[in-house]
């Protein structure tokens, strides 16, 4: 469960999230809470977007890691599994 939290909106900004939130059968206070965890969650994917872009451009920039990212390759089942048998 989450800690409780206090916003303050102006007039018409709360008159339109009521609307929307009644529109969609939904409490203001649902809506708010669906609206920041989908910014949360777009905010995270940006920042794994850009970091996977970094390491991209990284490895684009070095003949080195352009090598042991060949070399590394994709795990298969054998690989993960051998030392359980």
């Amino acid at each position: 469960m989450g800690a409780p939290i206090s916003i303050r909106l102006d007039d018409n900004v709360r008159s339109e999230l009521e609307a929307q939130a009644k529109a969609r059968g939904i409490g203001l206070a649902t809506l708010l809470r669906d609206l920041a965890t989908e910014a949360a969650r777009e905010a995270k994917r940006a920042r794994v977007r850009a970091a996977t872009a970094a390491v991209a451009q990284r490895i684009a920039k070095s003949p080195d890691a352009r090598a042991f990212v060949e070399d590394w390759g994709t795990p298969n089942g054998d690989i993960l599994y051998k030392n359980d048998v």
